[in-house]
């Protein structure tokens, strides 16, 4: 007798350099080196033809503020490693315009003395890759192309205030 045993994955999203819910390193924010940490994951669904990480902050004072945005992050791709700044150049995957108005990543940068922010660092796997992209296209631009194509997400959120 045989038995069949299907195990369900998730796309998980971890860190090794912050757990879900703590502080954010300042080393990853803009009173550090304001480089990207790096991030893992596993559980790519089947049919994923591109990955898209993103970075937001849902508390700062004006709405959401876009920190980073990578696409064309291929599928059979298991990690980022920390680093990413400002305008880095990473083959094999591309970085939108944040809301500080500069590619690339740019780190958690609450105004003094506000309570802790929550950041929310959320991988995407999509179902069609963001072939209409333009060069330039800001953090919110590449969001709204993939919305239509997400199978699934994963997210990992982080904290960070400056007194």
């Amino acid at each position: 007798m045989s038995t069949t045993t299907t195990e369900e994955t998730m796309l998980t999203l971890t860190s090794p350099d912050f757990n879900p819910g703590e502080d954010i390193p300042e080393r990853f924010t803009c009173d550090g080196q304001n480089v990207s940490p790096a991030f893992r994951w596993t559980g790519v669904p089947d049919g994923t033809q591109e990955l898209l990480l993103v970075c937001d902050d849902p508390d700062a004072p004006g709405g959401t503020f876009h920190h980073w945005a990578a696409y064309n992050i291929a599928p059979d791709r298991s990690f980022l490693h920390a680093g990413f700044g400002a305008e880095s150049i990473e083959p094999g995957f591309r970085q939108a315009v944040n809301d500080f108005g500069k590619p690339g990543y740019a780190g958690p940068c609450p105004p003094r003395g506000d309570t802790p922010h929550a950041y929310h660092f959320r991988l995407s796997a999509l179902r069609e890759p963001l072939t209409s992209a333009a060069p330039g296209a800001s953090c919110i631009e590449i969001i709204e192309l993939a919305r239509p194509h997400v199978i699934e997400f994963a997210e990992l959120v982080g904290h960070y205030a400056r007194e």
